[in-house]
């Protein structure tokens, strides 16, 4: 993932490759509850999404946060 303060046109680069590559399948593009919310976080900031239903908020905070944990280091055999 590139550094937070990464300046980027697609907001999907913010995302590891398995996760763009899941998204650009199952979707045509993000949305601007998505690329907002998205630039929000990025930046180390809160956000809080105001939209209507069905405009991607859950999927924006989710995928930000399964996307984290997936790139993130496995504990080795016998860590807790």
């Amino acid at each position: 993932m590139p550094a937070p303060s990464t300046p980027t046109t697609d907001p999907l680069d913010r995302f590891s490759e398995p996760t763009r590559a899941w998204f650009r399948a199952a979707f045509a593009e993000p949305t601007p509850a998505q690329t907002g919310a998205w630039e929000a976080i990025a930046g180390g900031g809160h956000a809080l999404v105001v939209a209507p239903t069905g405009s991607g908020k859950t999927l924006a905070a989710f995928l930000w946060a399964l996307d984290g944990l997936a790139a993130s280091a496995r504990p080795s055999a016998g860590e807790t």
